[in-house]
């Protein structure tokens, strides 16, 4: 009698060798949790097996002969990823794993890379709290100087046509432009608890007032109100797609928060629903947006697609935020921590 298709997956391979049939996701930093699937996974369908991260082994999360979830251990690199059932190993998986470049940092949105490469990245602290350096700059060999000091709790980060770094403070509601060589300005005020900002292509910054205003600041700093929106419990945070929509995640109390989008005109709607504590987006080059955020119990960054589809695509606990480098490589940035990820993802020019 002619087996089923589905009985030919669920059978136990006749070498005894463990076969991995899916990796998601393919990447993720150290404590992101993947999920293998495929089958051979238990020798004798009850031993535990064994997941190793180039030669270190992971801790299992769930264990079955078909279906495990593994976290990254500390020290993994990218490389092949491998079961093993107590008597034979399975093919190999390459994951990518993100590369620590800067410890001890305090990021809550999105980092900000310059046209040389350069990387910005906050030490935010408790609201009301300075810290003795603003914003770290973190240059192409990832030597990590300070850049800015004096400025209380930064929070949005964007970076304009002539390099000049724009900097939102959330105590005061002021943005502030440093130059290339580290000197302050400052560029407006009254902004609210101003958190996430952004530039649209004709050199307008968007910035989001948390307590529920989406401002507009044209190039001769004349404000303007923009869009209202729900007030969030933490930030806005801000990007612009390739058609010229203003995408903004607020998250709120809710654990099914959305992604919205805002036309030239300030008219909102809402382009994702379903996420938790959404944070930092960036999209890539072929209008998929990418958002830290959970979903359903998974952490990391999630890909949307401009159909509305998600997914996990870069597993990782903390993460707030990511911007793309000029190559195919992510910057990623938890609460702490500032990761480089190998990707063969390009993202979207942020100004052209």
């Amino acid at each position: 009698m002619t087996k089923s298709l589905s009985q030919f997956f669920n059978r136990r391979p006749m070498d005894g060798k463990p076969h991995i049939e899916q990796v998601a996701p393919r990447a993720a930093i150290v404590g992101g949790e993947v999920q293998i699937r495929g089958n051979g996974f238990c020798s004798n369908g009850q031993s535990r097996p064994q997941v190793r991260f180039g030669g270190l082994e992971a801790s299992l999360v769930v264990s079955s002969d078909r279906y495990l979830v593994a976290r990254v251990p500390d020290g993994a690199v990218s490389g092949e990823l491998v079961v093993g059932n107590g008597k034979e190993s399975s093919n190999s998986c390459l994951v990518e794993i993100g590369v620590a470049i800067a410890e001890n940092m305090h990021p809550v949105a999105n980092p900000a890379i310059d046209k040389a490469g350069n990387i910005f990245v906050t030490l935010s602290g408790s609201r009301g709290q300075r810290a003795p350096v603003s914003v770290y700059k973190i240059d192409s060999n990832y030597s990590v100087k300070p850049f800015l000091t004096d400025i209380m709790n930064p929070t949005g980060l964007a970076v304009d046509r002539n390099g000049n770094l724009y900097v939102s403070s959330r105590h005061d509601g002021n943005i502030y432009r440093a130059a290339p060589n580290g000197t302050v300005t400052v560029y407006a005020e009254g902004m609210g608890i101003a958190t996430g900002i952004a530039f649209d292509f004709d050199d307008y910054l968007y910035v989001g007032d948390r307590s529920g205003t989406i401002f507009k600041i044209a190039p001769d700093r004349q404000i303007f109100v923009f869009a209202t929106l729900e007030p969030s419990i933490s930030a806005y945070h801000l990007t612009f797609g390739s058609d010229g929509y203003l995408y903004v995640t607020g998250p709120t109390t809710s654990s099914f928060d959305c992604v919205y989008r805002i036309a030239r005109s300030g008219d909102v709607e809402k382009f994702f629903r379903g996420l938790g504590h959404p944070q930092g987006m960036a999209f890539d080059i072929h209008g998929n947006l990418y958002v830290a955020a959970s979903q359903a119990g998974r952490k990391g960054i999630f890909r949307i697609t401009p159909q509305g589809q998600a997914e996990l695509a870069v597993s990782g606990v903390g993460l707030v935020g990511l911007a793309f480098t000029n190559g195919p490589a992510a910057i990623l940035a938890s609460n702490q921590t500032v990761y480089h990820l190998n990707w063969d993802i390009r993202g979207k020019p942020l100004l052209v």
